[in-house]
């Protein structure tokens, strides 16, 4: 009786006419895509605006694809460089080969320039940003299942990854082999949630949560890496990958307690993102503008009315102006009194000796 391994894709490509859709590229994109939509809902969260998590990633996601295309040609540079290789093939990146360490390197680079120039703080954004970098590390894995690539050792468990595939150099691999790709996948979902509840639990800030993504995704990593029998430099017994994890799980780790010792808690939400500030002025001075302008507008209606009927009342003649009663009543009532009982001894006078 036959186990029901996991069967390989038939195919990693789909034509739509002349143009291919790659699913190791689709992998990818999606899993940016995700990134970003949860980044930007943590960092609302936080107290940041909502559309910085996507501006920086304009600056992030090159600088991070490039990063991990770079890492991966030059820790495996046999593979394009040397007698019969074809050095043009290091830039066909939808075969595969992005190196997470590469990638995660150089993205931070890309996420500093843009950080700084929206007048972010880098490590509150990589808090908020972690557990998306972790689903889409686990989106993209399947890539590397489509393309049938970075399998593990031969396997008789249920859950065995079914291969069958024509090397470049023509030599045919069929077999069951470890998924690796799947426990890495599980894996980082896996250090997603942890990043979040414990981000919940204990209010981290100043880049813990990103060093506790980190430090997770390398002990993972290591004993993957362990399963793995692609072609790989080793160095006292062990792959290169898997000293690599050692190292940034350590200097993740010091990173957490150094920080937690010296900046406890997390940032104040209204420094960590000038915009959101922005954006918060401007919605009250909206809210209070209108009580203004309505005031000014009744004014200036009843202004522009009052010397409308005015100047209707002086063209027409039908009664006296206004104003022209105002300055009477204003020059009567500055005369002083005396003047006031001559001009009524006068008429007196003129009462008793008529012309």
């Amino acid at each position: 009786m036959d186990i029901a391994y996991i069967p390989s894709p038939s195919r990693g490509v789909l034509y739509l006419g002349p143009i291919p859709l790659r699913a190791y590229a689709f992998c990818i994109i999606l899993g940016v895509v995700v990134a970003v939509w949860l980044g930007s809902k943590r960092w609302v969260a936080r107290g940041g605006a909502k559309h910085t998590v996507g501006d920086i990633a304009v600056w992030a996601v090159p600088f991070g694809l490039v990063g991990g295309r770079l890492y991966h040609v030059i820790t495996d540079h046999q593979l394009y460089f040397g007698e019969g290789k074809n050095p043009w093939n290091a830039f066909k990146i939808w075969e595969g080969g992005l190196g997470i360490w590469g990638a995660i390197a150089l993205g931070a680079v890309g996420a500093w320039i843009g950080a700084r120039r929206r007048g972010v703080p880098l490590p509150a954004y990589a808090d908020a940003i972690a557990p998306g970098i972790a689903l889409a590390q686990a989106m993209g894995r399947w890539g590397n299942y489509f393309n049938q690539e970075l399998y593990g050792r031969p396997t008789t468990l249920p859950w065995g990854l079914e291969i069958h595939k024509t090397l470049p150099g023509g030599e045919v691999v069929t077999g069951v082999y470890h998924p690796t790709f799947l426990y890495e996948s599980l894996w980082c979902v896996g250090v997603a949630l942890l990043v979040m509840w414990a981000d919940r639990r204990w209010k981290l800030g100043h880049g813990r949560a990103f060093a506790v993504y980190v430090a997770a995704y390398t002990v993972g990593r290591f004993w993957i890496e362990y399963l793995r029998i692609d072609e790989a430099h080793h160095y006292l017994g062990l792959r290169l990958n898997d000293w690599t994890s050692i190292v940034v799980f350590l200097a993740a780790v010091a990173y957490f307690v150094i920080v937690g010792k010296r900046k406890p808690g997390r940032e104040d939400p209204a420094s960590i993102d000038p915009a959101a500030h922005e954006g918060a002025e401007g919605v009250a001075g909206a809210e209070e503008k209108p009580a203004g302008e309505k005031a000014a507008e009744k004014t200036t209606e009843k202004t522009g009315a009052k010397a409308a009927e005015k100047a209707r009342e002086t063209v027409d003649g039908d009664k006296p102006s206004q104003l022209l009663d105002v300055e009477a009543e204003e020059k009567t009532a500055g005369k002083p009194a005396a003047t006031a009982a001559g001009a009524a001894e006068k008429t007196g006078k003129d009462a008793a000796n008529p012309i």
